[in-house]
């Protein structure tokens, strides 16, 4: 396993981590993702201990508090062996104390998280959505007093716009408060926005990415092709309201360019998908995550292997879309492109 370090900070963290949404799983989201009981989990977390993955994202909005549940009772006598990534943020319910991260809230989220998890600090905390009602001075300096109190070490974000993850930023380094080291953020070859801002800004920063959904929320997983539409059974059918978009042309397009690379090189159509994102500039870590042991091994063989150059250029080339305006004259004139090279 390669470690890298999570954005500028002094953290290493495995390419490859591990997502625990699947972990107690219930309702129509979480539900169709995996319902793996703590010694299921206790199971899966032995087998990425043994390839070297030993950071594990979860969330309090997963299962209502369920994943982080089964997380702690899974990793209990070996918590010194793991990092834990939880995000909070989210609704925990209707009431007005219930969702955002203002100081009492993110206070009782971090407590809450704490005990589900069976453990006295969590490694790295992310806010799992910008909470425009609350003052960034306020979500910094409780994050800061969170850090001071040794509950947290590291405090990184989710699905934040590039402008108020830079204006927090921003704000840290004005009152010498503690600066986000990571962006969980949606990135695939079916899905590449990530780029256009939050990726030079990541660059510029050292801002480390965490990507969620790797295989385009399954999309990717070599079971779905120009001619094999979603099988039965797939939890596409049950959660693709919830799913980042994507026209079924392109889509086609880029599974038959990872196809062909998959035959070339022996490998699968996700591990393919996955070692693609792992040579993206920024990107710390790739969250895989998987409903039983045989889609965990496969998922792992993403590493230990780096697809060629002429491999990467088809796969940029067939999943490369115009990214919108202001980014698109970039891309079309000459005259802009020469002022900002791209990264990628």
């Amino acid at each position: 396993m390669e470690y890298r370090q999570l954005g500028a900070s002094g953290l290493r963290v495995p390419v490859l981590s591990f997502g625990t949404g699947t972990f107690g799983g219930t309702g129509p989201l979480f539900g169709a993702w995996g319902t793996s009981d703590a010694a299921e989990a206790r199971r899966l977390i032995d087998i990425c201990l043994d390839a070297g993955v030993n950071l594990f994202d979860t969330a309090d909005v997963y299962s209502n508090g369920a994943s982080e549940e089964v997380l702690g009772e899974a990793i209990k006598g070996r918590r010194d062996q793991v990092l834990i990534s939880t995000k909070t943020g989210l609704p925990m319910g209707n009431g007005p104390a219930d969702w955002g991260v203002s100081r009492a809230r993110l206070i009782a989220a971090v407590d809450a998280s704490l005990k589900r998890l069976g453990t006295d600090h969590i490694d790295l905390l992310q806010l799992h959505a910008f909470d425009a009602h609350t003052p960034v001075e306020e979500l910094l300096a409780t994050l800061d007093t969170l850090i001071a109190q040794g509950k947290l070490r590291y405090a990184g974000v989710s699905n934040y716009p590039g402008w108020q993850l830079m204006k927090a930023l921003a704000a840290a380094d004005r009152h010498g408060w503690p600066r986000f080291v990571a962006h969980q953020a949606y990135y695939s070859l079916i899905g590449r926005a990530y780029e256009a801002d939050l990726m030079p800004l990541a660059a510029d920063q050292g801002v480390g990415a965490l990507v969620w959904s790797p295989l385009g929320w399954g999309r990717l997983t070599g079971k779905i092709g120009r001619d094999r539409p979603v099988p039965e059974g797939s939890r596409l059918h049950d959660t693709e309201q919830f799913a980042p978009s994507v026209e079924d042309e392109h889509l086609y397009k880029v599974i038959d360019t990872i196809e062909a690379v998959a035959a070339e090189t022996g490998k699968t159509v996700p591990q393919v998908a996955i070692n693609w994102l792992l040579q993206r500039p920024t990107v710390s870590s790739v969250i895989i995550g998987a409903r039983n042991e045989e889609q965990l091994r496969q998922n792992l063989g993403a590493v230990g292997w780096s697809l060629t150059r002429a491999q990467v250029a088809v796969l940029d080339a067939a999943s490369d879309v115009l990214p919108p305006y202001p980014h698109t004259p970039y891309r079309q004139q000459e005259g802009f492109a020469r002022l900002n090279p791209p990264l990628v």
